[in-house]
């Protein structure tokens, strides 16, 4: 059995370098649309990679300063979407040819030379060398438990483009050996915390993110095409309108229902009894998010709700005051330890990713509500990516988590 992470990791990018990443996106994406275009032009939708290239290969490479890595890596997103698609049709549901918008390339070990501090990637024009911007402490971070751990093999990246920032998300495998149901169990488990929101659509306290750049790609194309609709005011462009709508909702209970799956599969990967989210309510005013965040936010939770029960897993909500401003190392809480994405306790130091910072302080909400002080079948920790915390804040090892015993030989900074 595969376990599979992805690592978000931010790039120190220079104007020179940063236009030739975004010449590269123009190009890949261009790529992308040329083969989705030419799968649907004949009478059955083209979805054989084999047939692609063979038809687009050489057409995409004169037409583009592209890498062949990258010609083949676009052919392969068309050819999946496009399959996708017929998938769809052929369980009598509506689906249209897919266009790329969303700013983003898809790496491979020859496009891309990973290293300890830095990535070299390819462009349209030669090489660039990218530096990492990586906390000041490492420790008990993704970076540190899946990117630079022998146990995990770099498989590839995704290179992303939003808010001004380029973010590379590396993917990690390891071969694990399937677990008993003994081993599965949840008695007794963790606590999973949740932190949802508008740029990660979920973060968890073990390190994995959901971004949300599809998510509102599709929402504003969704928007622009019902409002370019209802500029017309028609009855057809009425008719129109709700076709519009039920794509859309379509679309996005399916990418919901994903990240649910993947969602309860990790806390069974990391035998939690508990899935802790921050309480939804007045959740758009304290994050900002739009309405159709909002929905995805309580829809999101209802899947994870429902599917957790087949597997004996609580799902439960905590105050959300304070989660994403508290330092989850020492309890420092204050507005200015978090800036955007970025958490810097003015206390103690400690550096993370916000919204990672804050998964683990929704957790570490449910473990202190629900302790009773003498096991009483309640959660022992919360879950991260390599050892838990327990309630105090000590962080415990894997060897002693494992064995439900001993804490961290430092005393708690509370």
């Amino acid at each position: 059995m595969e376990k599979r992470r992805t690592v978000p990791v931010k790039l120190d990018v220079d104007s020179a370098d940063a236009d030739l990443l975004e010449d590269t996106v123009d190009e890949f994406l261009w790529a992308a649309n040329s083969v989705t275009r030419h799968a649907f032009e004949g009478e059955y939708v083209t979805t054989s990679k084999t047939t692609l290239h063979d038809d687009t290969y050489a057409d995409v490479r004169d037409e583009t300063a592209l890498h062949s890595n990258h010609v083949q890596a676009a052919r392969n997103k068309a050819a999946d979407a496009c399959k996708s698609v017929v998938e769809k049709w052929q369980q009598g549901k509506k689906a249209s040819m897919p266009h790329f918008t969303s700013p983003h390339v898809v790496y491979d070990h020859r496009t891309a030379t990973f290293h300890d501090e830095s990535v070299s990637l390819a462009t349209t024009d030669g090489r660039i060398e990218a530096d990492y911007v990586l906390p000041a402490d490492e420790r008990d971070t993704p970076h540190a438990e899946y990117y630079f751990s022998d146990e995990y093999e770099t498989t590839g990246a995704e290179l992303h483009y939003s808010d001004g920032n380029w973010m590379l998300h590396i993917h990690c495998k390891q071969e694990v050996k399937s677990e008993t149901p003994e081993q599965a169990s949840t008695e007794n488990g963790t606590v999973l915390g949740v932190d949802l929101g508008v740029t990660n659509l979920a973060v968890t306290s073990t390190g994995t993110f959901w971004t949300g750049d599809e998510f509102d790609h599709w929402r504003k194309e969704y928007e622009k095409r019902r409002g370019d609709l209802q500029q017309c005011g028609t009855r057809w462009a009425h008719e129109n309108m709700q076709a519009v709508g039920r794509k859309e909702d379509g679309r996005f209970k399916q990418t919901l229902h994903r990240i649910s799956n993947e969602l309860v599969a990790e806390a069974r990967e990391y035998r939690c009894s508990v899935i802790a989210f921050e309480d939804l309510t007045d959740i758009r005013e304290r994050t900002g998010a739009s309405w159709g965040h909002t929905w995805a936010f309580n829809r999101l939770y209802e899947y994870v709700e429902y599917k957790a029960t087949e597997y004996g897993i609580d799902v439960d909500q905590v105050a959300p005051e304070n989660t994403s401003r508290r330092c989850s190392e020492c309890g420092f809480t204050h507005p200015s330890n978090r800036e955007s994405e970025s958490f810097e306790c003015l206390k103690c130091g400690y550096e993370n990713h916000a919204d990672y910072n804050a998964a683990k302080n929704i957790g570490l909400r449910y473990l202190r509500r629900n302790q009773t002080g003498d096991g009483g079948g309640a959660p022992v920790g919360v879950r991260l990516n390599s050892g838990m915390l327990n309630a105090n804040g000590a962080y415990t090892p894997p060897a002693e988590d494992s064995a439900r015993a001993g804490v961290h030989a430092e005393s708690p900074r509370l």
